[in-house]
């Protein structure tokens, strides 16, 4: 993995000040250090300036970027964030019509199939990934990012220049981009965060490259192109069937996701979707003759201090020890206690640039600067109760039948700390409610689906491209901000393709919810695990955490000059603060209550004051 960025502009020539462009190339890459510092690049031509900062993962000491090659008197550049995990298969053609790869770093083989292929080859792609290319024959910059979007890519407009970087600091480093906030922010943030609307930011005017989409920046403008997205068909394999094929994918899925020069660790929960994903890279290393790391996270003090509920019935502990029973790896068992978790609350909006899942966000940053003094590469098991079924929205009828956004359909919480007028002004349940509808009327539906098919159907899709979204965004900012690769082997998008067209009788099974999955791998989990409960990712119930986050609020409540004052109503506030447990249901996720709502305010203030960002242009 690596962090990239750049700038392009056609009336320009920043050749006649190399100088100066080449310091704002570095003052661009330098942010992005966190992504990867083994190596630092610049390419720099008269319309185009280009950044790298490495994280050494294939090819060692070859695959430095920015990458040219020249053909037929030309020269391809690339800049390049994530892995592909089928060179092998791309390879082969490619030799035969006279690419031959000098290196066997993946990014090569990237250029040479653009070269080859034309602009569209990025359909031949596995893998996670976000790279821009100058394309000197035609004069033109496209920017790529994989189809589901775990890995990040940010663009601004600004005149006639065309900036970009994997984070929006990145862009803030160039000095026409500026961080400002509009209305249109505030409510992302307000009703809609922590989540947000796919190709936007938090930022005026700065945007995303879609997932599966690529954007072509040359003299005749900006153009973006779709070269994926989400389909439904008829599912007519049989269920016995359908249990070998889930197995062949996910299986293949994991071990192309292998293949690194350093060594690769996972992350167990104890939950199935981690505990399968070990389980196959396990032994994907035995066979090797190598002992796989993993890792699992707790919180100081959990065994005093946890309250089972609906939502998480169980500690994960138990099952991470069944698991290492039934499995050799070297194992670490990490903790957060509830000073570092609320120290972390800080670090995940600078590694993010906008506040997010709170704790959730906080405790998995500080787990992965743990994680990555031993490794580099890390896999996890991300993404399988969105597109499995894992989540009680997809089989508990009044979640399923209730309007919204399922995982926030009602925004009443977020009202609880913001001043009336500011609540009035941004509509929030109005802007919800458009987003909601907007990407709802997108669910491509089977013809004559209807009923609960037709709801299960859009709620699959949305939390595809919602809450799936902000469970990536979440993974790559908070890993990279140490310098560690997570790898999503569930988000492959072959899997992604067939399960969103398996029958729900086929997933759900006698009130067990991923029945497929399950049966899918039943000789590979212990029986402990294999019928387990789903679990989120685990939260303190430690109440020092508690009152760590009532300090911090009070403390922003005594300062005039808290940039989130203006949007707070103090006294309500205060309120809140006598006892915030006491809203204990879910207003994001299945975790996120009183406490949570409190840190996202602390985030918030900080993010403010750390961009500077103001009200004053905003009619509230």
């Amino acid at each position: 993995m690596c962090g990239i960025a750049g700038f392009c502009n056609f009336k320009e020539d920043f050749e006649e000040n190399t100088d100066y462009w080449n310091f704002r190339l570095e003052k661009m890459r330098a942010v992005l250090a966190h992504r990867g510092n083994d190596a630092r690049g610049r390419y720099l031509k008269k319309h185009i300036g280009l950044s790298h900062s490495r994280l050494a993962i294939r090819d060692i000491l070859c695959g430095d970027q920015p990458m040219t090659r020249t053909h037929n008197g030309y020269e391809y550049t690339i800049c390049y964030n994530g892995e592909i995990y089928n060179t092998d298969e791309l390879i082969p053609e490619l030799s035969e019509n006279g690419f031959v790869c000098s290196t066997t770093s993946d990014t090569e083989v990237i250029l040479y199939a653009y070269i080859h292929w034309g602009a569209d080859f990025v359909n031949r792609l596995n893998g996670i990934f976000a790279f821009a290319i100058w394309d000197a024959a035609k004069s033109r910059l496209l920017l790529y990012r994989d189809r589901v979007g775990v890995k990040p890519l940010f663009y601004a407009i600004r005149g006639d220049s065309l900036v970009f970087g994997s984070e929006p600091k990145a862009c803030f480093a160039h000095p026409a981009v500026k961080p400002e906030l509009d209305k249109q922010g505030l409510q992302e943030l307000l009703a809609i965060g922590p989540a947000h609307t796919s190709g936007l930011s938090l930022f005026k005017d700065l945007f995303e490259v879609l997932p599966g989409h690529f954007m072509i920046y040359s003299q005749d403008g900006l153009h973006d192109e779709t070269y994926w997205e989400l389909t439904s068909r008829e599912h007519t394999e049989s269920y016995r069937d359908t249990v070998a094929h889930t197995r062949f994918l996910v299986e293949d899925a994991i071990k192309r996701q292998m293949v690194s020069d350093v060594p690769v660790c996972t992350f167990l929960s104890g939950g199935i979707d981690s505990s399968i994903v070990t389980a196959i890279a396990a032994n994907y290393m035995n066979t090797r003759g190598k002992t796989l790391n993993t890792f699992s996270f707790d919180f100081k003090d959990n065994d005093r201090y946890f309250k089972a509920n609906a939502f998480q019935p169980e500690r994960d502990l138990p099952y991470v020890n069944r698991m290492l029973e039934e499995y050799e790896t070297a194992h670490s068992y990490l903790e957060c206690d509830e000073n570092s978790l609320f120290k972390a609350l800080f670090a995940a909006v600078d590694a993010k640039d906008m506040p997010g899942m709170t704790d959730v966000d906080s405790s998995l940053l500080y787990f992965c600067s743990l994680v990555s003094r031993k490794n580099k590469v890390a896999l996890t098991g991300e993404c399988a109760d969105e597109i499995f079924g894992g989540y009680p929205w997809f089989y508990r009828k009044e979640l399923l039948e209730r309007y919204g956004f399922p995982w926030s359909s009602d925004v009443a919480p977020r009202l609880a700390l913001l001043r009336d007028d500011v609540g009035l002004e941004l509509d929030l349940s109005g802007y919800q409610a458009f987003r909601y509808e907007e990407s709802r009327s997108k669910a491509p539906l089977l013809y004559g689906e209807a009923g609960e098919d037709e709801s299960r159907r859009i709620i699959g899709y949305l939390n595809i491209k919602w809450f799936m979204q902000t469970l990536l965004d979440r993974m790559d900012r908070t890993s990279m901000y140490s310098e560690l690769e997570a790898r999503v082997p569930f988000a492959d998008h072959r899997i992604i393709e067939y399960v969103f067209n398996v029958p729900w009788h086929m997933k759900y099974q006698n009130g067990v919810e991923k029945t497929l999955l399950r049966d899918a791998f039943s000789d590979v989990l212990p029986p402990e695990l294999l019928h387990r409960k789903k679990s989120p990712y685990p939260k303190t119930y430690h109440p020092g955490y508690e009152a760590l986050l009532i300090k911090g609020m009070e403390e922003i409540l005594d300062s005039p000059n808290a940039p989130v004052r203006t949007l707070i109503d103090a006294d309500k506030t205060r309120e809140f603060l006598k006892a915030p447990a006491e809203y204990g249901s879910p207003w994001f996720g299945q975790l996120m209550a009183g406490p949570q709502l409190i840190a996202y305010f602390i985030q918030i203030n900080y993010w403010m004051e750390k961009y500077q960002l103001s009200l004053s242009l905003i009619h509230i």
